[in-house]
């Protein structure tokens, strides 16, 4: 069944609430809805203009992917974030990259190796802060994301996919709401080079551990500003 299939007022609904979803957890992950805000749907009609229908339907999107936390009686509110949650959150990422890395570099085409490599120059232009901003360059994130998603775009699995995204943008969350990481930090060029490199010359045995390691150096600087980690270099990321 397609949308025009639908009468029309559910297609509508439909429209909204992905409309909500997607503004809603863009908010999320930029930083700008903070870790434990209540979300308030009287609030969210009047900042969106949307129905409160569509945002109930949103924020249960958001809540299944662990971005919305939701409380019987007591409404939604914007997840909250830890140490312990980042490094369960990288553990994680790391185990889904042996699956779908692997998977693309054995799979990919030429395509999707240009792609790689588009997606790196695009990434490469473009400053990760900038200078009238204290925060990481939104265009950053965003072509950040596409060359993280490019890398693993010929795995045939979709809902491997799926998870590899809903688990990448957790993880900016936590860049965006701690805003620690700077070109100072870290040799980000560089980093992302090297994976580019061994996973177009299909290296997995090289690709795979750089890549592991770019999330758990992110992690590291990101573990520094959040409280309840007694020693972060002992973290098993």
């Amino acid at each position: 069944m397609t949308m025009d299939d639908l009468p029309r007022d559910e297609s509508r609904a439909g429209t909204l609430a992905t409309a909500a979803y997607e503004r809603i957890r863009q908010e999320i992950v930029g930083g700008r809805l903070l870790p434990g805000e209540k979300l308030r749907v009287d609030a969210l009609r009047d900042r969106y203009e949307i129905g409160g229908s569509p945002l109930r339907e949103a924020l249960a999107r958001l809540s299944a992917e662990g971005l919305v936390s939701q409380q019987e009686q007591k409404g939604f509110r914007v997840s909250t974030i830890s140490a312990g949650d980042l490094v369960e959150l990288t553990r994680t990422r790391c185990w889904v990259n042996e699956i779908a890395l692997r998977d693309a570099i054995a799979h990919g085409d030429a395509a999707w190796e240009e792609n790689i490599v588009l997606a790196f120059h695009r990434l490469k232009r473009t400053p990760v802060r900038l200078v009238t901003e204290p925060t990481v360059n939104p265009e950053w994130n965003r072509l950040h994301r596409s060359f993280h998603v490019a890398l693993v775009a010929a795995c045939r699995s979709r809902w491997m996919l799926n998870f590899h995204n809903t688990l990448f943008d957790c993880a900016e969350r936590y860049r965006n709401v701690v805003a620690v990481l700077s070109p100072e930090d870290r040799d980000s060029v560089g980093e992302h080079t090297a994976i580019m490199e061994a996973t177009i010359e299909r290296k997995l045995d090289v690709a795979l551990p750089l890549l592991n390691a770019h999330f758990e150096r992110t992690t590291s600087l990101l573990l520094k500003e959040l409280p309840d980690l007694v020693d972060p270099l002992k973290a098993q990321v």
